[in-house]
């Protein structure tokens, strides 16, 4: 008999030691700051549609209808970003990911190099703003130095982009998009 309790006791241990690892796995575990600005972005994933303006103007650009498709690839890891626009024979790719604790982005430039930038969500959840870190390949043309997001709804939202010319004159492009799809 008790050798029947000490192999009851036994057993009563050993599933509460199950049953409370069981609960702690199922904890939600708290997200970095970058995480949540990541997963935010890629809410953004679809495509969207607008025009955009320039300070100072550039009237190669300036008022032009732009289209932007953004696409989770990579397993959900990465964030594709990619802008056209009319009479542009090409597009620049823009990818953003996490790196640890933090939510990078690196600009695959069409002036032929690759800023990155490092992203913070602001307190209110609705915009991640990047800030210039580093530049790989040639500044000869001037290079992408800042960019912000900013989600208004589901269907709605803005890109800032500042784009360094060289002498280290800043040209800003605001982009209001709807989606499409």
């Amino acid at each position: 008999m008790k050798s029947l309790r000490l192999t009851l006791f036994a057993v009563l241990m050993s599933l509460s030691t199950v049953a409370f690892a069981q609960s702690d796995a199922q904890k939600p575990v708290a997200q970095s700051d970058a995480q949540k600005s990541f997963n935010k972005l890629k809410t953004l994933a679809g495509s969207w549609e607008g025009h955009v303006t320039t300070l100072p103007q550039k009237a190669e650009i300036e008022g032009k209808l732009m289209q932007v498709s953004l696409r989770a690839t990579s397993m959900g890891n990465a964030l594709m970003h990619e802008m056209t626009g009319a009479g542009r024979p090409d597009d620049p790719i823009t990818m953003l990911y996490l790196d640890g604790d933090r939510l990078l982005l690196t600009h695959y430039c069409d002036a032929g190099n690759r800023p990155r930038m490092a992203g913070k969500m602001s307190p209110d959840g609705k915009t991640v703003e990047f800030d210039f870190l580093d530049v790989a390949g040639s500044t000869q043309y001037g290079h992408m130095h800042h960019a912000v997001f900013t989600v208004i709804d589901a269907n709605h939202h803005t890109e800032d982009w500042t784009y360094m010319e060289p002498g280290d004159k800043p040209v800003h492009a605001h982009f209001d998009l709807q989606r499409t799809k």
